[in-house]
C-alpha cells in the first residue's frame, strides 16, 4: 500500500500537440487588438493543479469570497440541490463501501436504505423532501455506517459528510439556503476548465481550475499557454487514502507524480510554483490512529507526530522538484491550509498575492 503510482498526467501531450498548441496561440496574438495584448501583459494567469480532491474548487470558491466575488441567485440553487446531492449519494457511497468492507446496516434501518437509494433529483426551488429527513436521520446514526465511515481512506469517501449530517435539522428547513461554509463544503467533480477574473491592486488574476481525476488530466495542456505561476494542492490527508477513481491507488503517491512531471515540464521552466500542503485539520486527527509508515516505509518520525509527518512531506516533494545533479530551477513556496477555513487562507493568499 501507498507504493501505487499513477499514469496518465501531462506525460500523454505529445510534442505534435505542443507545437500545434503554440501556433494557434501565435496566430491568436497576431490577431488581438494593442488594448487586448496590454491586458494579457498586466494579467496573472494562476493554474490550479492536483489531484482529484485536493481541494482545488474550494479554494477557488474561497477565493470568490476573499475578493468579494459574490455567488448569483441561480449559483446559490445550484449550490443548495448540491448539498441534497451530497447527503443522497454520500450516503450511497458509504451502502457501497459496506458490501466491500463486510459491514451492514442494521435490520430496523433497511427500509430506509430502500428510501435513499431511490431518492429523486430535487427541483428548482423545492425544500429539501421531508420524507429523506428520518431516513437520512436514523441512518447517519446506524453502527455498520459509522464503522465504514470511520475506515472512509479504503474507499475514498465525502469527507464533508461529517460537516451536513450532523446539521439535517437545518438542512432541511423549507427555508433553508446555504450559508458561504456550506457552499464551501459542497463537493462535485470539476469537469473541463473553469476560469474566474479576481482584481487585485495592480493586475487582474486569472484562476484557473481543471479537473484533477485521471479522465480529465489530458485536458491540462490546453491551460498551459502564459502561465504566471502554480498553486498545486496535495491532500495532506490523502497519504492513507486510495482515489476515488482508483483504489488500487495511493492519493499522495499519485499527487507525487504529477508533482514530478509538472515541475519539469518544458512548459513551466520559467514558471513560479506555490505547493499548498492542504486538509490539514483532517490530517491532524487522522494521524492520530494511521501511521504514516504504514503507508510510506521511509518515513521514519514518531506516530502520531503530525509536526514530523508534515515536514517529511515537505522534503519529498521539494526534492521531487529538483532534478539530481542540476541546480535549483526554481523557488517552491510551501504553505501547510486547510481550504475550507476561510480566516486561515485569507492570509495565505495574501501572502501568495504578495509574490505576485
Amino acid at each position: 500500500m501507498g507504493a501505487c503510482m499513477s499514469s496518465g498526467g501531462l506525460a500523454d501531450a505529445t510534442d505534435e500537440d505542443k507545437r500545434r498548441h503554440q501556433l494557434v496561440e501565435k496566430q491568436l496574438r497576431e490577431l488581438l487588438s494593442p488594448q487586448a495584448k496590454a491586458k494579457m501583459a498586466s494579467q496573472l494567469k494562476v493554474l490550479l493543479l492536483g489531484s482529484g480532491d485536493s481541494g482545488k474548487s474550494t479554494v477557488l470558491k474561497q477565493m470568490r469570497l476573499i475578493h468579494r466575488l459574490p455567488f448569483s441567485p441561480e449559483e446559490v440553487e445550484s449550490y443548495r440541490q448540491l448539498v441534497f446531492n451530497n447527503l443522497i449519494t454520500g450516503m450511497i457511497y458509504l451502502f457501497d463501501a459496506m458490501e466491500d468492507m463486510g459491514l451492514e446496516v442494521a435490520e430496523e434501518h433497511l427500509p430506509s436504505v430502500d428510501v435513499v437509494r431511490n431518492a429523486r433529483d430535487l427541483r428548482d426551488h423545492e425544500p429539501f423532501p421531508i420524507v429523506y429527513y428520518e431516513p437520512l436521520r436514523s441512518l447517519w446514526g446506524d453502527k455498520g455506517i459509522q464503522k465504514a465511515y470511520q475506515r472512509g481512506n479504503e474507499a475514498a469517501l465525502p469527507e464533508n459528510l461529517a460537516y451536513f449530517f450532523p446539521s439535517l435539522d437545518r438542512l432541511f428547513e423549507s427555508s433553508y439556503q446555504p450559508t458561504e461554509q456550506d457552499i464551501v463544503q459542497c463537493r462535485a467533480r470539476t469537469i473541463g476548465i473553469t476560469e474566474t477574473t479576481f482584481h487585485l491592486k495592480d493586475h487582474e488574476m486569472l484562476m484557473v481550475d481543471v479537473g484533477g481525476q485521471k479522465s480529465e488530466r489530458r485536458k491540462w495542456i490546453h491551460c498551459f499557454q502564459d502561465v504566471t505561476s502554480i498553486l498545486f494542492l496535495v491532500s495532506l490527508s490523502g497519504y492513507d487514502q486510495c482515489l476515488v477513481e482508483d483504489r488500487s491507488a495511493n492519493q499522495m503517491q499519485d499527487a507525487m507524480t504529477i508533482w514530478d512531471s509538472i515541475c519539469h515540464s518544458q512548459w513551466f521552466k520559467r514558471t513560479s510554483i506555490i505547493l499548498f500542503l492542504n486538509k490539514d485539520d483532517l490530517y491532524r486527527k487522522k494521524i492520530l490512529h494511521s501511521d504514516i509508515k504504514n503507508f510510506f516505509p521511509d518515513y521514519d518520525g514518531e506516530p502520531g507526530d503530525a509536526k514530523a509527518g508534515r515536514e517529511y512531506f515537505r522534503r519529498r516533494f521539494v526534492r521531487l522538484s529538483q532534478k539530481a545533479g542540476r541546480p535549483k530551477e526554481r523557488e517552491i513556496y510551501v504553505h501547510v491550509t486547510t481550504a475550507t477555513d476561510t480566516a486561515m487562507l485569507r492570509v495565505v493568499m495574501a501572502a501568495v498575492e504578495g509574490q505576485f
